[in-house]
């Protein structure tokens, strides 16, 4: 198990987070407060939903040390 203590490793974690959540309203589910898109968004990706999700799983990847996979 490895510790999220960077402030980079916690914002990776974050992302890896909001790409679960985006990936739910894709399908339907809502939750309450902000949605992901609309805090994706604000993060500063543009698009629609599947677009956001493509940017995201790119930017992840591009964090992630290259022996990770997800």
């Amino acid at each position: 198990m490895t510790a999220v203590t960077t402030p980079e490793a916690i914002e990776t974690v974050r992302l890896m987070t909001l790409r679960q959540a985006l990936k739910l309203e894709i399908v339907g589910m809502r939750r309450s407060g902000k949605s992901a898109h609309t805090l994706l968004r604000q993060i500063g990706f543009k698009g629609n939903k599947e677009s956001i999700l493509n940017q995201l799983n790119q930017e992840i990847n591009s964090r992630l040390p290259a022996d990770w996979e997800i």
